[in-house]
């Protein structure tokens, strides 16, 4: 069910949504984009699949999943991002928000709010400290805290199912998210920043252990795997650790 523009249009007219005006212009407004993520994502969801998007934000993952014909949990922490979600998506039953941070165990987390930029708020205090003075993060500033509710992957799959697919993109705390899986799953995503490799090391031991056998990567916002074939585990973290500092973001990608 494609998104209705008219929602995106009163979103971005919002006052209270100034700060998401950004997201929702890269978002919902670049078609050439969403064709790019389509393709990109279509090797690993197909119809009818159940796609986890742990740390949705705008939605504009869930968005591709669903163009591909999948059933989608959006967990989104922030309350602005999950109104934002709700009205994008309050008329397609294949979607299902949650609002709340995923982690290692059940309970409540504090989350770090960039209001400025809300793309980058985190639950993760070492992500912020590994931030401070470092080159493409001048100016960034979580001036606002919020203690939010926080479930785990086991959680979800209990309540939703086993995904085909399940993307995790939460600034810094991949490892707590996938601490909280115990399930084998076909494929994951889950984001890696240069300011914090230990963490997505910490990831990758964890995809390891938990079955994950192939690995590659995109870098930044690229809708496209960096290595031909893909890696094991040792020649990804090798990889990883290679990357300048200067190349910021991406995701790293795990098949079993």
């Amino acid at each position: 069910m494609p998104v209705n523009p008219e929602v995106v249009d009163a979103l971005r007219a919002d006052p209270a949504a100034i700060s998401l005006r950004p997201s929702l212009d890269l978002s919902y407004g670049d078609p050439g984009r969403a064709t790019a993520m389509d393709r990109f994502h279509a090797q690993f969801v197909r119809p009818d699949d159940l796609v986890l998007d742990i740390g949705a934000h705008v939605g504009d993952r869930t968005a591709s999943y669903r163009r591909l014909g999948a059933r989608v949990v959006a967990v989104e922490p922030q309350p602005l991002c999950a109104r934002s979600i709700r009205a994008l998506y309050g008329d397609d039953n294949q979607v299902t928000v949650v609002e709340a941070a995923c982690g290692a165990a059940i309970g409540a987390l504090k989350l770090h709010i960039n209001t400025a930029n809300p793309t980058v708020s985190t639950a993760s205090p070492h992500f912020i400290q590994a931030t401070d003075g470092a080159e493409n993060w001048q100016g960034q500033v979580w001036d606002a805290g919020l203690n939010v509710p926080a479930t785990t992957l086991d959680v979800l799959i209990a309540e939703h199912g086993v995904p085909a697919f399940t993307k995790v993109d939460v600034e810094g705390f991949e490892d707590a998210v996938l601490a909280g899986l115990s399930h084998p799953l076909p494929a994951l995503s889950f984001e890696f920043t240069t300011v914090e490799r230990a963490v997505a090391r910490r990831a990758l031991d964890r995809a390891v252990a938990l079955g994950f056998t192939r690995f590659n990567l995109a870098l930044g916002d690229a809708m496209a795997l960096a290595e031909p074939a893909w890696l094991t585990a040792t020649a990804l973290a090798t990889l990883l650790d290679a990357l300048p500092h200067s190349a910021n973001s991406g995701d790293v990608y795990c098949r079993r």
